[in-house]
């Protein structure tokens, strides 16, 4: 609150009226969501939820399905975020090849990904490539959304790349370092820091695509809210409840970046309502 005080008098105005017509518009979907409700003469029961995110016996803490889902589903988007980086990056890198070859496979392979559903993807991975690999249905969401999100994320890495002056190269070249030390020294670094946030939103997406790997059943955050709501019939308490966590999420990545970004820019880390 001190902050807000010490802020400049337009920025402060700013901030509060932001806040107005957020709060103003949560109250709005609130009520709407009461008199839907009331209509349909549901009534809710958010104190069976608890026991749905953790449990207490004993003195001893045990996570609930949601909280076991949620594992899950983080353990599946941090593998595929690293193999996406992996996979965008290579990609993107034959984008810019010299070699005819390594620009058609990866022109074809951007063009596949791109224009076809990530649900088809998943279930061609499982179907079809996991019987021929002999991998599970783990591996199969990890390959899946990571072919998917690389697709995407070697479009944002070489983008980045390009956007650098041709003079990077030129000084490069003339302290005599060969292709792979510029990309890793020179290059890199630089395209790396002016797409952090698109790549940041891909990683948020990975996240919430991540939700149909529930498709060939797999217990993430995602099928651990069928499988209660089948089981319960609290549709909207297990839907509220699995959204909140996904926002809870997305939201701590965004801010995690956004400071990460200031830092790498030598600016104030602020919060994630606050001036960029």
């Amino acid at each position: 609150m001190n902050k807000l005080f010490h802020m400049p008098a337009g920025v402060r105005r700013t901030a509060l009226t932001d806040s107005g017509k957020f709060f103003l518009l949560a109250g709005l979907v609130v009520w709407l969501l009461t008199l839907g409700t009331q209509g349909m003469g549901y009534h809710w029961q958010w104190y069976r939820v608890p026991r749905y995110l953790f449990t207490t016996a004993g003195g001893v803490w045990k996570a609930g399905p949601l909280l076991q889902g949620l594992g899950t589903t983080l353990e599946i988007s941090l593998l595929s975020l690293l193999c996406t980086l992996i996979i965008g990056l290579t990609a993107a890198l034959f984008r810019l090849s010299d070699s005819f070859t390594a620009r058609a496979l990866a022109r074809s392979y951007l063009e596949l990904i791109r224009n076809t559903p990530l649900l088809i993807q998943i279930f061609f991975v499982y179907f079809v490539v996991s019987p021929v690999l002999d991998i599970g249905a783990f591996a199969s969401a990890v390959l899946a959304l990571s072919l998917f999100e690389g697709a995407y994320a070697a479009e944002i890495l070489r983008a980045g790349i390009v956007s650098l002056h041709r003079g990077q190269w030129e000084a490069a070249h003339s302290l005599g370092l060969g292709v792979f030390d510029t990309y890793r020294d020179v290059i890199l670094p630089q395209a790396v820091r002016r797409v952090l946030p698109p790549l940041a939103g891909q990683g948020i997406s990975l996240i919430k695509d991540s939700s149909l790997v529930s498709t060939i059943a797999i217990y993430d955050l995602t099928m651990q809210g069928q499988k209660i709501v089948a089981e319960t019939f609290l549709a909207f308490e297990i839907w509220f409840t699995v959204a909140a966590i996904y926002l809870v999420i997305t939201f701590s990545l965004s801010f995690a970046v956004r400071a990460l970004e200031n830092r790498m820019n030598g600016l104030p880390i602020r919060g994630a309502g606050g001036i960029a």
